[in-house]
């Protein structure tokens, strides 16, 4: 599993997403919100260069406190054709320069969550080495998905984000989390397999959702 360093960033990757989350069509608050990291998650590259983060940021300037969902990832170079993506550069306390994307333009990102999806990959601690996440939950009732030569092709609107999928389905990325009374948060009916997690809510308790919901097209 990955080894996660504590050091600075600069700028914060609340502040890079501050300056982004505006622009995207699924957003909305207005246009200087003010976030705090609320929740999250990893996968690990099985090659070991790109960082996988899912991570829930709340916009707090409102009583009503939006969640949203914000999967990322961070390379040492950028990532070639992905300009449009990029959210933002950091610099990074031990790695030095990081190109930050919008994973679900990231194929290693997409890869690895359809891995999740699937079970063939771990969901771990976003903030601690080596740790399992086992408050991230899962399923897939549907056939295993093969990704040999998968590239993603991702499309935003109002409600999120959708990739087309192998075998026929799409994956929709929840991007404005809305929380369930479920523990664990089940998907919809139709959904063939989802991803689902907790966060910290604004009194200590955990809120939860699904964030991804797989479906056939």
């Amino acid at each position: 599993m990955a080894v996660i360093h504590h050091t600075t960033l600069r700028p914060s990757k609340t502040e890079l997403l501050a300056d982004w989350l505006p622009t995207r069509p699924w957003y909305r608050g207005g246009p200087a919100p003010e976030l705090e990291k609320s929740g999250g998650f990893r996968l690990d590259d099985p090659e070991g260069e790109v960082g996988i983060e899912f991570m829930v940021v709340t916009d707090t300037t409102s009583p009503e406190r939006t969640a949203y969902l914000t999967p990322l990832t961070y390379r040492g170079a950028p990532l070639e054709g992905a300009g449009h993506a990029l959210v933002g550069t950091l610099e990074h306390g031990v790695l030095g320069k990081r190109w930050v994307y919008d994973g679900c333009h990231d194929p290693v990102l997409v890869a690895e969550s359809l891995a999740l999806i699937a079970g063939r990959a771990q969901a771990v601690a976003q903030s601690v080495s080596d740790t399992p996440d086992h408050e991230v939950t899962r399923s897939c009732t549907g056939a295993p998905l093969a990704l040999a030569g998968f590239a993603p092709e991702p499309a935003d609107d109002r409600d999120g984000t959708r990739l087309p999928a192998p075998h026929g389905t799409v994956l929709h990325v929840h991007r404005v989390l809305d929380p369930v009374a479920e523990n664990p948060p089940l998907p919809s009916p139709g959904a063939v397999g989802h991803v689902a997690t907790g966060w910290a809510g604004p009194d200590g308790d955990r809120l939860r959702a699904v964030l991804m919901t797989l479906r056939a097209a």
